[in-house]
């Protein structure tokens, strides 16, 4: 057997046992999609039901639930948009606002908008992302939830600062970012750090904050503005509660948010046989 034949006949063989490569996207099929980094180029998988809650059950957030659904409005109209970064206290509903936001501008225009959340550790294929929505006719809002700021964390940012000045291929009108991030630190702008390490973090912070053109902040709820969300909650099934109960359930948790007030009334909900 000539070795000619011999490779084209193991390559054959090699061909036949690699897996075939994964279908193109269909980026108008589904109202959101999970990018993976599963391989070098990236990877999306549709989402057929966006998983939100109608904005209107969104409380204790009213100024940011204007701020973030025109933005997304605008977005999906075509026009100019702002990258957005939602930080602050957990809990406060910041994943669900932007959930929401795009699914209730989705009610309007179901193939004007889709959400694109980025799996964890997926932004190495950021650019192959945003090669491969160009030239789609819909507009995407890319969703990072929960920025990093563990061992890994000022790498993290460091990457996300780069894509988002967009280097020599610019980032189309109709791609915009969403970022959540818990830390306040990303927007404080008092120095107060003596170690020069801490100094320099808090300056990549700034750094990364400053390329945004929408930061909303999430603050702990206050009492009031806590039992206001869970009796908002628990108003469309007609339930009352005892607000000495709901206190005591929000400090055996360690906070006042809008989650922890939703919990609060899933329990009283479901005591009485209900569903919110």
């Amino acid at each position: 057997m000539e070795r000619g034949d011999a490779l084209e006949r193991i390559a054959a063989a090699l061909e036949r046992l690699a897996p075939p490569p994964p279908p193109p996207t269909d980026w108008q099929c589904a109202p959101a999609y999970l990018w993976q980094d599963g391989q070098a180029q990236g990877q999306a998988v549709p989402v057929p039901v966006l998983d939100a809650l109608p904005l209107d059950t969104l409380h204790g957030i009213d100024a940011q639930k204007v701020a973030l659904r025109n933005n997304c409005a605008r977005l999906a109209s075509g026009a100019a948009a702002h990258d957005v970064l939602l930080w602050g206290a957990r809990g406060m509903g910041k994943s669900a606002l932007v959930r929401a936001c795009v699914a209730d501008v989705q009610k309007d225009a179901p193939q004007s908008l889709a959400l694109v959340q980025l799996a964890p550790g997926s932004l190495g294929s950021f650019p192959a992302l945003i090669a491969a929505l160009a030239q789609q006719p819909r507009s995407f809002l890319l969703f990072i939830d929960d920025l990093g700021f563990g061992a890994n964390g000022r790498a993290e940012m460091l990457a996300l600062r780069s894509l988002l000045d967009g280097g020599i291929a610019p980032r189309p009108a109709h791609i915009r970012l969403a970022v959540t991030a818990n830390r306040r630190a990303i927007v404080e702008r008092e120095d107060t750090s003596a170690a020069i390490h801490e100094r320099d973090e808090r300056d990549d912070a700034l750094a990364l904050a400053d390329r945004f053109g929408l930061t909303l902040g999430f603050h702990p709820a206050d009492k009031d503005t806590y039992l206001a969300i869970v009796s908002a909650y628990l108003a469309p099934p007609g339930l009352g509660f005892d607000a000495e109960e709901a206190m005591a359930f929000a400090i055996q948790r360690g906070n006042r948010s809008g989650r922890t007030a939703l919990q609060f009334a899933t329990e009283i909900a479901g005591r009485a046989r209900k569903t919110l």
